[in-house]
């Protein structure tokens, strides 16, 4: 395995850690100010939407606001979503270095997420595509597009799950 694989997968699976454990602010931290982070819906033609701003979305989030806005009503349990909120074990696989360039690369990794919640056990997968930068205190992700395969979700799907 290469040093920047191995780099690459100590912080992915730190990131799946900390939304597991809860870690909120420390999760934060993997992500740049101005990351992408989309999930995009399976629509009627068993195809993926494509435009987040004229196709629907499961999650969408321009920048890394949206998500602190997300940690916050969670933290302050202002989500009926996320209260209580799940216990969840996330799992990742297949871990592979697109691209690389001086201080970024392209990672694409398979997830699964067992979540339970309400005397429930939910399990969600798909895989996600990565840009990753480096940063003074590591990497961070600049843009992460999730694709669920699930075909039918019985609860609201969060940051959480993914």
């Amino acid at each position: 395995m290469s040093q920047l694989l191995l780099e690459i997968s100590q912080f992915l699976y730190r990131e799946a850690r900390l939304l597991d454990d809860r870690e909120w602010d420390e999760w934060i931290k993997c992500y740049h100010p101005k990351v992408v982070y989309w999930m995009p819906a399976w629509g009627d033609d068993d195809l993926l939407t494509v435009d987040p701003y004229t196709d629907m979305s499961l999650i969408y989030y321009p920048s890394r606001e949206g998500l602190e806005d997300r940690i916050y009503r969670i933290k302050t349990e202002r989500s009926a979503a996320s209260t209580p909120e799940p216990r969840t074990t996330h799992f990742l696989s297949n871990i592979e270095v697109l691209e690389e360039n001086n201080q970024t690369c392209t990672v694409r990794y398979n997830w699964c997420t067992h979540s339970h919640r309400y005397q429930q056990s939910e399990c969600y997968f798909g895989h996600a595509i990565c840009q990753l930068t480096q940063h003074e205190l590591g990497w961070q992700i600049m843009s992460k597009k999730i694709q669920l395969n699930n075909d039918y979700i019985h609860q609201v799907i969060d940051i959480y799950h993914l």
